[in-house]
């Protein structure tokens, strides 16, 4: 099963100067261990919502907004595409990631299953 991970930050709560020396550390070492254990498929960071646009469509009306969306607390600053044999196994795995960021940051992981498509015959 494949999951998704999406960070969630609030961008005024992020520590200055962003992450650390102590965690780029911590979390190369578990990227490398999810990747070597066949777990990671794919990861990233997102840059700022100040750099980004929002676009939506309501009942056939387009809008495009450019960034900082200032109406949201809330950003996906990253995400992380996992494979693991359970529920319960990708829980743990994001467990690992947020407690790597220790006590100076306030993260949630929204995890959802992958709707996977049907295969095409």
């Amino acid at each position: 099963m494949r999951f998704m991970s999406l960070i969630r930050i609030n961008e005024d709560n992020v520590p200055e100067g962003g992450p650390d020396e102590r965690l780029m550390e911590e979390m190369g070492r578990l990227i490398e261990e999810m990747s070597k254990a066949g777990v990671l498929l794919d990861t990233a960071g997102l840059r700022p919502t100040s750099e980004g646009t929002r676009l939506h469509w309501d009942h056939g009306k387009l809008s495009v907004v450019d960034g900082p969306f200032t109406e949201s607390k809330e950003f996906i600053g990253g995400y992380a595409i996992i494979q693991a044999k359970s529920k319960d196994e990708a829980v743990e795995w994001t467990k690992r990631f947020l407690q790597v960021h220790g006590d100076a940051w306030e993260i949630t992981c929204e995890l959802r299953q992958v709707e996977e498509a049907p295969e095409l015959s």
